[in-house]
């Protein structure tokens, strides 16, 4: 298995105790230090598969950043801080990140805080991608159910003949009955 790809983001670049940490556990490193970085593009030159921050405290542009990253690149985000502030903490759960540390530092802990936080984005990209799912089969349900009611209306079939057409038709030029749904619908807004 090849290493995963950590992108370090350091406040305290004097310090290299988290780079050293992560090297010894076979990770491969890029690191940086914080000043006017975009973090944002960098994660989407880099294309790591971790992202931490070394910081004192998060700023609303990195807490953008990380909102960026979250809906173009998804990446599981830790934060080393100092901030214990509960309105900064209930930002930065806004922003999607993986694991908020505070004071934590230590070299024991870093490789169990990085799979935790591993895990834990893993999870909620299952739920985020169920939830996504979910909606897009009410989105064709509803789509089904309006083509239904426009072939009722204009054919005079009853609920079931209306289904069994929508679906023959689908059948008849294999397409998804969803897709066939849109096309019907579009149809009916055509002849308007």
């Amino acid at each position: 298995m090849k290493p995963l790809k950590v992108l370090i983001v350091d406040e305290v670049q004097s310090d290299k105790l988290l780079e050293e940490t992560l090297q010894k556990y076979g990770f491969e490193i890029a690191c940086l230090p914080l000043q006017s970085l975009d973090l944002s593009a960098i994660v989407l030159s880099l294309l790591p598969d971790i992202v931490v921050l070394n910081v004192f405290t998060p700023t609303q542009a990195m807490l953008k950043a990380i909102l960026t990253i979250n809906q173009s690149h998804s990446v599981p985000v830790i934060i080393f801080a100092e901030d214990q502030d509960a309105e900064t903490i209930n930002q930065v759960i806004k922003a999607g990140v993986s694991a908020y540390i505070v004071d934590g530092l230590d070299t024991k802990r870093i490789k169990t805080i990085i799979d935790i936080a591993i895990a834990r984005f893993r999870e909620q990209q299952a739920l985020k991608d169920e939830l996504k799912k979910t909606k897009s089969q009410l989105e064709e349900r509803k789509l089904i159910d309006r083509a239904k009611g426009l072939l009722m209306k204009s054919q005079g079939y009853n609920e079931d003949e209306a289904y069994h057409a929508l679906r023959k038709l689908a059948m008849d030029r294999n397409i998804a009955i969803g897709e066939m749904a849109k096309n019907v619908i579009s149809m009916a807004d055509l002849l308007k």
